[in-house]
């Protein structure tokens, strides 16, 4: 018999071993880089949202940025297909701005399959060759701009990239849930 933590170890290999391996993409495009609190990705995002013509998908653990709901829902006035998945547990925090974007026409999802739906993705029209995939550790929230250590990235221009997170953010929004009194499915 194997001992507890290597039968653990193996048990975990072994379930995990059915699974596709995680795809290898090629490196094109663009990468804008910024280390809140010094540089200012909040604006960064809003600006990527401005420039948005089609759809934004948004994965969240914690969404509290006032600027970045705004930003949001001023896309989905002007036709942009905005949808976010969120944190079950967060959603239901004081400052969640979720119940706001709800009521601005955005679509939320809330995500409970999870212990933490952590994921901090944003796509901004992932359909297009030039769309853009924001991650990072930068929850959308006022912390993380002007009081944690955060790190976020703009990959532009790399559409197998955008592509593979719309993938993703799908995958996920089909098991989540939509935001109490939102009438989503």
């Amino acid at each position: 018999m194997l001992p507890r933590p290597v039968l653990a170890i193996a048990l975990l290999a072994g379930a995990c071993a059915w699974a596709e391996a995680p795809p290898v993409l090629p490196a094109r495009g663009t990468v804008q880089v910024a280390f809140p609190p010094w540089d200012d990705a909040e604006g960064l995002v809003v600006e990527a949202i401005r420039r948005a013509r089609q759809q934004i998908r948004v994965q969240a653990f914690s969404f509290t940025s006032r600027a970045l709901a705004g930003a949001l829902i001023a896309a989905r006035r002007r036709g942009v297909d905005v949808r976010v998945i969120a944190d079950a547990e967060q959603a239901m925090a004081e400052s969640s701005r979720l119940q706001e974007l709800a009521a601005g026409g955005v679509v939320v999802l809330l995500d409970r399959a999870y212990q933490s739906a952590h994921s901090k993705v944003m796509l901004v029209d992932a359909s297009d060759p030039e769309g853009a995939v924001i991650t990072g550790s930068y929850n959308w929230t006022y912390a993380a701009q002007y009081r944690n250590a955060e790190n976020l990235l703009i990959l532009r221009g790399n559409a197998e990239l955008a592509r593979t997170y719309l993938r993703n953010w799908e995958r996920h929004a089909a098991a989540a849930a939509g935001l109490a009194g939102q009438g989503v499915k």
